[in-house]
């Protein structure tokens, strides 16, 4: 991927190539053909992120004789599921204290689904011998301001409440698990979180799927779904499959389903990856239990070891273009880049000299709710899965779980929950979408420079159940 937008100013990202950190991989696989003609199939899922192919592989799984198929416009992880911090979370609900204010009566049954699915995961891993570098570290909360560390405290009894296992960080215990003047204190949070290389996760998947007979076609972007007799026709610009059962795995990509498109919203996210650290520059920052990293903002940092040492550094702006747009050009962004140097040498002063290799950014489907949500269509042959709002590492195998479940019209735990059966608000139409979006952000800047008071525009979203982080 290059760009020929502004070159970032910053001289630690000189040399950043404008590339994805983990698809730039001499290892990746070569493509699957594109679909050619007509064929059909049992089931046909559209897109190969992870949703899709945990979708796939866990169909084949369920019913070994199942005919199945994969459509994916562009290259297997190509998209969100290879750009990513590559943070492989428990939580189902983008966060516990998102699952807390909006399915408390069912918080415990998701935590404890949750932590299954992320035990699940690290068994695929294991025994489908996918060298991704799955590390189950647990995850570092900073407070880079003192209203922050308060408020960790408060979230902290919450968390031991609903079976958590987390410590409280002062300053001082902070700093020695990783070093930053920025630091207030933190929380400690064990065995929910793993770090991964996101593509190489995707590409086991993806062999894995391909090993069990699974029938994949890249570079065959869907065009039209539309319904026959009983069955569903996704057609492409070189052929079409005509399959009795359809996923929708499709992330921030344009809805197939037009009932959808007011639902997602579309946010580009940014992130840099710099050289591979010396052990002298390693050890002025510590970072010895290589957790993930997010510090506490409304507008957040997150940040991880990669496994040759590198520092990932993403997040903060979250930037919406108007009309719900998606595109090559949005994914190199020099002013975003140069804020995010700049934070980066603001949090480890210890580091500078340090260069940037790689600068990327990528399109996360958000909702009004931040977690995913399902849904049918068809008189059930079509299923979807959407919305899970840039945690959707650990959560797409859940995701595909359910969407399969729909499918299949089963009754079970998951299918019962609040989660499942009900869907977001959707956003506003155009120009008012874009007005909330730029509102909501400058609010939320406001209040991290507030001592985190939130305004009447925050706290009236917060009445209404929509209350927005970054």
């Amino acid at each position: 991927m290059r760009s020929v937008t502004q070159q970032p100013r910053h001289p630690a990202l000189r040399d950043a190539a404008p590339a994805v950190f983990w698809l730039d991989d001499p290892q990746a696989p070569q493509p699957e053909p594109r679909l050619e003609g007509d064929t059909k199939c049992d089931l046909a899922i559209v897109g190969a992120g992870f949703t899709g192919l945990w979708s796939a592989l866990l169909a084949r799984q369920r019913h070994p004789a199942l005919d199945i198929v994969v459509l994916e416009a562009r290259r297997s992880a190509h998209a969100a599921s290879g750009r990513n911090g590559g943070f492989c979370d428990a939580s189902l609900t983008h966060g516990f204290a998102n699952g807390l204010s909006r399915f408390a009566g069912e918080l415990d049954t998701l935590e404890r689904l949750g932590v299954e699915n992320l035990d699940a995961i690290e068994t695929a891993v294991r025994t489908l011998g996918i060298d991704c570098n799955f590390e189950r570290t647990g995850m570092l909360d900073a407070a880079t301001a003192p209203w922050q560390y308060k408020e960790l405290l408060e979230v902290a009894d919450a968390m031991r409440a609903h079976g958590y296992r987390v410590d409280a960080l002062d300053r001082g215990a902070m700093r020695a698990e990783v070093d930053s003047p920025t630091y207030h204190g933190g929380l400690q949070i064990h065995d929910r979180t793993a770090i991964v290389n996101p593509a190489k996760l995707a590409w086991g998947l993806r062999r894995a799927c391909i090993d069990a007979g699974v029938r994949l076609h890249e570079d065959s972007a869907v065009m039209r779904l539309s319904a026959e007799s009983d069955r569903i026709r996704l057609t492409t610009a070189s052929g079409s499959v005509s399959a009795r059962r359809v996923a929708l795995a499709t992330n921030a990509d344009r809805p197939l389903l037009a009932r959808l498109r007011p639902y997602i919203l579309p946010v580009y996210d940014y992130v840099l990856v710099t050289e591979a650290l010396s052990p002298e520059q390693l050890a002025s920052i510590g970072w010895a239990h290589r957790q993930g990293i997010g510090d506490s903002g409304n507008q957040f940092h997150y940040y991880r070891l990669t496994a040759d040492s590198r520092i990932l550094w993403g997040g903060y702006d979250a930037i919406y273009h108007f009309g719900n747009r998606v595109d090559v050009g949005l994914e190199q962004r020099s002013a975003t880049f140069d804020k995010l140097a700049g934070h980066f040498f603001a949090t480890f002063p210890q580091l500078e000299g340090v260069r940037f290799t790689h600068r990327w950014g990528g399109a996360i489907d958000t909702c009004s709710r931040f977690c995913a949500f399902w849904g049918t269509s068809h008189a059930g042959r079509v299923a979807y899965a959407l919305g899970y709002t840039g945690l959707g590492v650990g959560a797409s195998r859940f995701g595909a779980q359910v969407m399969l479940d729909l499918l299949e019209g089963r009754r079970n735990e998951r299918t019962a929950l609040r989660m499942v059966r009900t869907r977001p608000l959707p956003f506003p139409p155009e120009p008012l979408r874009s007005g909330v979006v730029q509102l909501t952000r400058w609010s939320l800047d406001r209040a991290d420079h507030n001592q985190g008071r939130r305004n009447l525009w925050l706290r009236g979203l917060d009445l209404a159940g929509l209350g927005f982080d970054s």
